[in-house]
């Protein structure tokens, strides 16, 4: 079992209090609002060890840094702002994309990303 702590804590609470997926630098900003002297090497060993526990999960991106979200959501897909180069949940899914496989092929499953400008960038 781990340590718990504040550290710790004030990173959890970062993650689940986020409606979307965080870089570190996100989380660690966001940690320290509870602990002001919260390191980014804290912030990387924590992320590590919460998907090593499988409370986490990353969101990899083409060419970007991963994102961090708490595991167990249900299937969804992602935004990724080319201006502000943040990431946001998409809950809806096409479904079934078996079909545009090749054929012969079987898929056992999909990740879609869009990109564009969310809405504060747009405005």
């Amino acid at each position: 079992m781990r340590k718990r702590t504040h550290q710790r804590k004030a990173i959890r609470t970062a993650l689940e209090g986020a409606d979307r997926p965080l870089s570190p630098q996100e989380v660690l900003e966001a940690a320290q609002e509870t602990v002001p002297r919260l390191g980014i090497a804290t912030v990387y060993r924590n992320l590590r060890s919460l998907l090593d526990d499988g409370w986490l999960r990353s969101v990899s991106l083409p060419g970007a840094p991963d994102r961090y979200e708490v595991a167990g959501k249900q299937h969804h897909h992602h935004f990724h702002c080319r201006e502000c180069d943040r990431v946001f949940e998409v809950e809806d899914c096409p479904g079934d994309l078996g079909s545009l496989c090749p054929a012969g092929f079987e898929l056992d499953s999909h990740e879609i990303i869009l990109y564009g400008r969310c809405s504060d960038c747009r405005n």
